[in-house]
């Protein structure tokens, strides 16, 4: 009689192992993410490591890239995830090649890293280019409210800070006498000399509440006296060819805290306790979150992102020329056209693509759902404003045809970034951290395009 059943035995122990890549098919992502990173220049990285310095050896940068590289391709951001992974997951027991770096230590890699690993933006996207996936022809620019690791709850206005100051002072004063009284009564009982009860924790809760809100008021203070910042050096996702010197762009909008004549913050002027440079944002209709502005310029040919941006200003009309100039560094040159939503349109913004040869394609307002503008025909009259102009020209057939387009370039990948890879909030706080993670999720959406090209 035969054998119903293959023999199977789960502690079977292999004389010879075979290799770790042979637990996945040939053309798994994961091998695909090994292989990219084992050509990209992490030079940047290395040369961070001490190798004369004692103790145990770190982890091999080009694993911990990977290993990023694929969690994030996969939805899983969070460090002590991507630990259980390496022992759970064949895929990342591949990457980690058996190894288990501390969740610690995944952690520690992306933030003293994190500008070289967002930099990774430009190398992978000139692979894109290499293997033809980019052409510059049409250029669509959108953006997206991506959560701040942070609630809004945690948000105070600065009229806010001022009535619960004033509060807490009173309170505090309030409960100092009653603890001097009870010591007083202590003193009567027990005889002077004798130790006074602890301070009462209602008391050390609104004393250091008080403080708290005291230096996030001095600091909301302090950037409304300050003048608008631009980012140090080269935005992370790409800093120009290599050994080409870094060209000058366009700083990205920062929020300002809007201020009163005589230069204060006003009432409405708000500051997160968690994370001071993120801002309360509208997320949709009636929806409002704790959030940065992530920016993507995606090109149309295989929704490759050729320029990512993250900033905490909420309108999107000052990222057109930024975005635009951004394409231009990292491609080389400017694309033929672009789209954008009517959050972009300002006649400066058209007259700078135009100057540079970009023929624009803005909305000039909002059309409700299903409604389509009116089709025209003929020349435009000579006394038409920039704006008509542009209304105008997307009225027409091949205006309407072009700008269509905009919601088959930008909003898949946007959907893909948020909805397949589940990335709706940021893992760091600030502003910094937050530009270099979104540079590591744009790398990564590039990576799974040309995984998806160089495919059977």
């Amino acid at each position: 009689m035969s054998n119903t059943f293959r023999p199977y035995d789960p502690d079977q122990a292999f004389l010879l192992p075979p290799s770790p890549s042979d637990w996945l098919p040939k053309d798994h992502i994961a091998l695909f993410v090994r292989d990219v990173v084992a050509q990209l220049d992490l030079v940047p990285i290395l040369r961070t490591y001490d190798r004369s310095a004692g103790g145990a050896p770190a982890h091999h940068p080009q694993m911990m890239v990977s290993l990023l590289l694929y969690a994030y391709s996969q939805g899983v951001p969070s460090s002590r995830k991507i630990e259980r992974k390496t022992y759970e997951d064949v895929a990342f027991r591949v990457l980690a090649a058996g190894q288990h770096p501390d969740h610690s230590r995944i952690s520690d890699f992306r933030r003293v890293h994190l500008k070289a690993l967002g930099d990774l933006f430009f190398q992978v996207l000139k692979l894109c280019q290499k293997a033809g996936m980019v052409q510059l022809g049409h250029v669509s620019l959108d953006g997206t409210k991506v959560k701040a690791n942070a609630s809004k709850h945690k948000a105070m206005s600065y009229g806010r800070m001022n009535e619960d100051d004033q509060k807490l002072r009173a309170r505090v004063s309030d409960l100092l006498l009653k603890a001097e009284r009870a010591d007083a009564e202590e003193d009567r009982e027990e005889g002077p000399g004798r130790r006074k009860s602890e301070l009462p924790e209602d008391l050390q809760y609104a004393q250091t509440r008080m403080e708290k809100i005291r230096q996030l008021k001095a600091e909301l203070e302090e950037e409304a006296k300050s003048p608008p910042a631009s980012p140090p050096g080269p935005p992370s996702g790409g800093g120009g060819p290599k050994g080409q010197k870094a060209q000058a762009l366009p700083a990205l909008p920062r929020h300002r805290i809007p201020t009163t004549e005589d230069g204060k913050p006003t009432a409405m002027a708000q500051r997160n306790f968690t994370d001071p440079e993120s801002r309360v944002m509208r997320a949709g209709k009636n929806e409002y979150v704790q959030a940065y502005n992530c920016q993507l310029a995606v090109d149309s040919k295989e929704q490759v992102i050729v320029a990512q941006a993250v900033s905490n200003q909420p309108p999107d009309v000052e990222y057109f020329v930024p975005m635009l100039e951004r394409t231009r560094r990292n491609c080389g040159a400017y694309p033929r056209r672009s789209t954008a939503d009517s959050g972009y349109y300002s006649q400066a913004n058209v007259e700078h693509a135009l100057a540079k040869g970009v023929d624009p394609y803005i909305a000039t307002g909002r059309l409700k759902h299903h409604e389509t503008a009116k089709a025209t025909r003929g020349k435009p009259l000579a006394t038409m404003t920039p704006k008509e102009r542009m209304a105008r020209k997307l009225a027409t057939k091949r205006g309407a045809q072009i700008y269509s387009r905009r919601k088959t370039i930008p909003e898949p990948v946007f959907g893909q970034i948020k909805e397949a890879r589940g990335f709706r909030r940021f893992s760091m706080r600030g502003l910094e951290k937050a530009q270099g993670e979104w540079a590591i999720v744009a790398t990564v959406h590039n990576l799974l395009k040309l995984w998806r090209h160089s495919g059977p």
